[in-house]
């Protein structure tokens, strides 16, 4: 029988280790710190998913305030040990929701990863963009093993971005910590070009601050000592995420950005990391990102299935009217 037992992100990252398993960053305790820092977010605590005495995953929750109601997300959680079978997961959907209704009765609903898809227990996200299907990477063996894991094309690619692009890649964490408005040029430049607004500059800096050079890493490019291109990636245990990622117009004509991912891959590799997220490609389920999957999948010979975000509804009725509310905005836009 499942049971919950009440922990924070501490204690549960004590446990995950003590169980030798990695958590998602998102998961710990230095996530909740910076969580923290964003007007309209609270670290809430979290649980440790169990049966009988078996420890089968952990969950650790953020308070979102929004639009004058409260939901609780986590993301990329739970985190479980092995992969839940229907019933194991339904049963701890259905203990999640009742104990945040007993302890918490100002949250309307709950934002997690669902695997087993059922409309009677979670429902399709209010708002973001889940996935259900990512690019992970293995970064192991050295930078000849991970070029030989490659698609055929990303292979060519790669070395054709070695021989001819110009741009000098390095770490530059410390740098970007100090200040980020250099990067942040960049990420205007990218949001122009593609068609998004991005968040408030304080967003990202406040991120590669809070969590620090041991979680987070800043890598970019630059050609004649002008910054090209960059990523954020964070870092828990030996697992690797691509968080953000921007690039200069001027840039994509010198294939800068696979000289770039792949001199991140051999560096995550030496530093001890195992495998390195992309972060979401499309497909049916989410087609608006299928412009992502011709840069992204030629990393690798095979995608990687996720559990995408569901909505665990607390209030059932609150959450029906914020249905309405949304689809009436929508027929007002169209």
């Amino acid at each position: 029988m499942i049971s919950l037992e009440q922990a924070s992100p501490s204690g549960i990252e004590a446990q995950a280790e003590a169980l030798g398993f990695a958590l998602p960053i998102e998961q710990t305790q230095v996530w909740a710190d910076y969580q923290a820092t964003i007007d309209g977010r609270t670290p809430w605590g979290g649980y440790v998913i169990k049966d009988g005495g078996t420890t089968l995953g952990f969950v650790s929750f953020v308070d979102y305030e929004t639009h004058g109601y409260h939901f609780l997300r986590s993301v990329h959680g739970p985190a479980w040990i092995h992969k839940p079978d229907k019933a194991n997961e339904r049963e701890a959907v259905n203990a999640l929701r009742a104990a945040v209704r007993r302890r918490d009765r100002r949250q309307v609903f709950l934002r997690f990863a669902v695997w087993h898809y059922e409309e009677d227990w979670a429902l399709p996200t209010l708002s973001t963009v889940p996935y259900n299907e990512t690019v992970v990477i293995d970064v192991t063996g050295g930078d000849e093993e991970i070029l030989a894991r490659m698609k055929t094309r990303g292979r060519r690619d790669v070395r054709k971005s070695l021989r001819e692009c110009p741009a000098v890649c390095t770490d530059e964490t410390r740098e970007a910590i100090a200040d980020f408005s250099e990067y942040y040029a960049v990420m205007e430049e990218t949001g122009a070009r593609d068609g998004f607004a991005p968040a408030p500059m304080s967003d990202y800096a406040d991120m590669i601050r809070m969590l620090g050079a041991n979680h987070c890493r800043v890598f970019a490019a630059r050609n004649e000592g002008r910054l090209v291109a960059w990523s954020i990636v964070t870092v828990n245990g030996t697992h690797a995420v691509r968080y953000y990622a921007a690039m200069r117009d001027d840039a994509r004509r010198m294939h800068v950005t696979d000289r770039l991912l792949y001199w991140e891959c051999c560096e995550l590799g030496r530093q001890g990391i195992a495998d390195y997220d992309l972060m979401g490609i499309g497909n049916d389920f989410n087609p608006s990102i299928k412009g992502l999957n011709e840069f992204k999948t030629k990393f690798t010979k095979q995608t990687t299935p996720v559990a995408p975000d569901r909505d665990i509804t607390v209030r059932k009725g609150f959450y029906t009217a914020l249905t309405l509310v949304k689809r009436l905005r929508g027929a007002l836009r169209h």
